[in-house]
């Protein structure tokens, strides 16, 4: 075999594309998952296999920005509004997972021999759980979007705040041992620099990137789009790489930025295939970095510290979850999810190794133990789930009798089918419309495979999914889901892609109304209100109120609520708020309408805090 170059050809192009299409069906294929394969692939063709590359860490550079892309769309997902919301989740549970986990790890490490310093930089290096592995298998089983899965991604931001000072501790190590660059800069400036980064970032994004998108869009072109939503992953990647902050953190930051922007859908196009090829590169490139040499001369050591290590991670995950009220199985999970290592070890292990708080064979070691535990992780999830005893729900894979959506046309799409979606469908059916139904909870979509319903298994809050589904072709577009976060991804995604669509949406509360009808669907209506409506004039006939007075008070309320909305659409929420207070510029109600004790009648949103709302 002729000798390998550093240097990257066509030949080395192909090797590294036949590795992941030879590898990653066929480990599919036994279940163990996409990143294992990949994991198996590099380390066969890289300088301890094959040896078809010699400087995995060249690859490793560059793939690292399929990372940086993936961080960039879970950002694009990820509201402002919503990742407030997370806070709990990223400053409680993050800090708590990483910051008892560090302390645990450390002291393991110190039980078995290593001096305080080193032991500390290996346990925090091994707190880093691999931000790629973990979402790549969240997204791999759809549990992206899920509230656990939030609750993953929210660890993970955490681990990536983490990065500076857990990186100015190793400088101040390194200045104790003696090993320290003494022309590094001061902490002060590091951290300044770190919050200016930021801080820039933000800026950028809130007032720079949506007037550059739209000359863009007007002037540039489809492949100018294309390199402009690069050019924002890599810009913000880099000027937080300068500042000694995560690459990710930026990307992910810009993500957040452009969630609002009516570019989001179009940039998530552009990019994914940047992020799919990339990260499958990034995973060859892991692999390949596995010394295999240190594995078989401290093989001891390695196997020792690895089970160590990612025992008592995922003992302290364990608790750290149930103590923040997770779910015994959402425990479980995450405890076998999160206990390995990640990429960030390999920046934190060098400048300790540059530093002198630990030395190359050390580094090397601890190396390969951060590398073979991202590779078993897809393994102990493997055999988690099949031990674990099965949930109530079914996935698509396992139920009989469940097509995917692919290929469908008909004039109405209609996502979720709940008993609401049940009821709206029934007068098309009886007019023979071509109608095409898309669900997400298989026990529903068997269920209604026994009333002679067709009903396809599709999630409509993915692009893909609308346009398999014949989102493109269909006349209307019914949003009949239960959640309102849903409904309203569902909706934006509608607009942008399909906007020659009308778009009917089940809403879920006045507030939801509002934002539906601020993006513009052409009707919506919410999922109580007629209902309960009929329910009231049922009622006062049943009390001995004439017919006719009874529907006269039910058209009043439905008026009053109508000028309520409208008001509060047109006229901003404190002129609403006052409307709904009784303060009508219309005329009066009818003498036979009371109010309540407060003054005023109350919505079907205004029970007090608390209260119970049904939902199909």
């Amino acid at each position: 075999m002729a000798e390998a170059t550093t240097g990257l050809d066509i030949g080395h192009v192909a090797a590294l594309l036949a590795a992941g299409v030879v590898a990653v069906p066929v480990f599919r294929k036994l279940g163990l998952g996409s990143v294992l394969g990949y994991l198996a692939a590099g380390a066969a063709i890289g300088p301890f296999g094959l040896a078809l590359f010699r400087e995995p860490d060249t690859i490793l550079h560059v793939a690292e920005f399929g990372v940086v892309i993936f961080l960039f769309i879970i950002g694009l997902e990820m509201r402002p509004s919503r990742l407030w919301g997370l806070r709990r989740e990223i400053f409680g549970l993050g800090s708590a997972q990483v910051g008892l986990s560090g302390l645990a790890l450390t002291l393991t490490a110190m039980a078995a021999g290593a001096p305080p310093a080193a032991a500390f930089v290996g346990a925090m290096g091994f707190v880093m759980s691999s931000t790629a592995v973990i979402v790549q298998m969240l997204e791999e089983r759809g549990e992206l979007p899920a509230p656990s899965g939030q609750r993953a991604v929210s660890i993970l931001l955490f681990e990536d705040l983490a990065i500076v000072p857990l990186l100015a501790i190793v400088a101040v190590l390194s200045a104790a041992v003696g090993g320290g660059d003494e022309a590094a800069p001061p902490l002060w400036r590091t951290v300044g620099l770190a919050v200016a980064a930021v801080a820039a970032v933000l800026a950028i994004g809130r007032y720079g990137l949506n007037p550059a998108f739209r000359f863009l869009a007007r002037y540039g072109g489809r492949e100018v789009m294309t390199a402009a939503a690069l050019l924002v992953v890599a810009g913000t990647a880099f000027l937080m790489d300068q500042a000694g902050l995560s690459m990710a953190m930026g990307a992910f930051l810009a993500g957040v930025l452009l969630s609002d922007s009516a570019f989001r859908h179009q940039l998530e196009a552009d990019v994914e295939p940047f992020r799919a090829i990339l990260l499958g590169l990034f995973f060859l490139s892991v692999g390949m970095a596995l010394d295999l040499g240190v594995v078989l001369a401290d093989w001891r050591m390695v196997l020792a510290g690895l089970a160590a290590f990612m025992l008592v991670k995922a003992g302290v995950i364990y608790g750290v979850a149930r103590l923040f009220g997770a779910r015994r199985r959402e425990a479980v999970e995450r405890a076998a999810l999160f206990a390995q290592g990640g990429e960030f070890a390999f920046v934190l292990y060098g400048a300790a190794a540059a530093g002198g708080v630990i030395d190359a064979r050390v580094s090397a070691a601890l190396t390969a133990i951060v590398i073979l535990s991202m590779a078993l992780t897809p393994l102990t999830t493997l055999a988690l789930k099949r031990l674990m005893p099965k949930e109530r729900g079914l996935s698509p894979e396992d139920a009989e009798g469940v097509d995917s959506a692919e290929g469908l046309g008909g004039r109405v799409l209609i996502i979720g089918f709940g008993r609401f979606a049940q009821v709206v469908s029934q007068p098309l059916l009886a007019r023979d419309v071509d109608v095409s139904i898309i669900e997400i909870d298989v026990e529903m979509i068997q269920a209604a495979g026994r009333f002679g319903f067709k009903v396809y298994y599709g999630d409509g809050a993915r692009l893909d999914t609308l346009r398999a589904s014949g989102a493109g072709k269909a006349e209307a577009v019914l949003v009949c889901v239960d959640k309102p976060e849903t409904a309203d991804r569902i909706v934006q995604l509608v607009k942008s892609e399909f906007p020659a669509a009308k778009l009917f949406v089940r809403a879920y509360d006045r507030g939801h109304t509002l934002r539906l009808i601020e993006a513009g669907v052409d009707y919506q209506i919410r999922e109580t209100f007629e209902s309960a409506l009929k329910f009231g004039e049922a009622v006062l006939a049943g009390l001995g109120f004439p017919d006719e007075e009874a529907a006269d008070v039910i058209a009043e309320v439905r008026r009053r609520d109508a000028a309520r909305l409208d008001l509060q659409v047109t006229g901003g929420l404190q002129a609403g708020q006052s409307l709904m207070r009784g303060n009508l510029p219309t005329p009066q109600p009818a003498p036979y309408i009371t109010p309540s004790r407060e003054g005023r009648l109350l919505n079907e949103d205004e029970a007090p805090a608390g209260a119970a709302q049904e939902n199909d």
